[in-house]
């Protein structure tokens, strides 16, 4: 398998393990958010594709930075991290995000997002936020290539992506994009047990809003 084959996006990556739970920061999105009526607009296609997991529309999400497994950072650790986000998140405003047109790769079906000077400055905010906490030399992925995105499917096997692009044209999704404004990001406990993300929003922190941070 090359980069002209999907593989199962649900393989066991360094670190994961049934039961364990990592801490992470995701833009998630409200009932009436442009990015859930995707799952609408996509979802017939996708459920006829037998190597594709749909995303349903509680899964939606767009990951900006990660922070650590569960089981090695203490629930204050995590709550300090979210408070000194507050902080530094209360200098950047809300932005609206150019999502799509949808892509094909190896693991998935997704949108690549427009706005990446944006998404930048806000994952450069949550990393001085773990600094603050840690100190620089312990943030976690600060020298890791970032591009935001948002995946629409996850394959579970093998495909071809050429044929998986051309079913995309063929049904008139090729070319979809939807913009979103990003208000805010979560602090999360996520969990991929059950081949999916399933998650617990830890913190909710605004954009541009300070001393707001809704601590769950």
């Amino acid at each position: 398998m090359g980069k002209d084959s999907t593989h199962d996006h649900w393989w066991w990556r360094p670190g994961w393990r049934v039961g364990r739970s990592f801490y992470t920061w995701h833009v998630t999105f409200t009932d009436d958010s442009p990015v859930r009526r995707l799952v609408d607009l996509f979802e017939p296609l996708l459920m006829q594709i037998p190597t594709m997991d749909p995303v349903g529309k509680e899964g939606l999400h767009i990951t900006v930075q990660g922070v650590g497994f569960t089981d090695e950072i203490t629930a204050p650790d995590a709550e300090r991290i979210a408070h000194a986000a507050t902080e530094h998140l209360s200098r950047r405003q809300p932005f609206n995000a150019l999502i799509g047109p949808p892509t094909v790769d190896e693991e998935t079906i997704g949108m690549p997002i427009s706005s990446t000077e944006s998404f930048q400055q806000v994952r450069n905010a949550l990393q001085q936020a773990i600094a603050d906490v840690w100190g620089i030399d312990n943030v976690p992925e600060r020298h890791d290539r970032f591009r935001p995105h948002l995946t629409l499917a996850y394959s579970t096997g093998e495909a071809s992506v050429i044929d998986l692009r051309d079913l995309l044209t063929r049904n008139r999704l090729s070319d979809i994009e939807v913009v979103e404004q990003v208000k805010a990001v979560s602090l999360i406990e996520l969990n991929r047990d059950n081949h999916r993300y399933e998650w617990r929003e830890i913190a909710k922190v605004p954009l541009g809003t300070p001393n707001s941070a809704e601590i769950q």
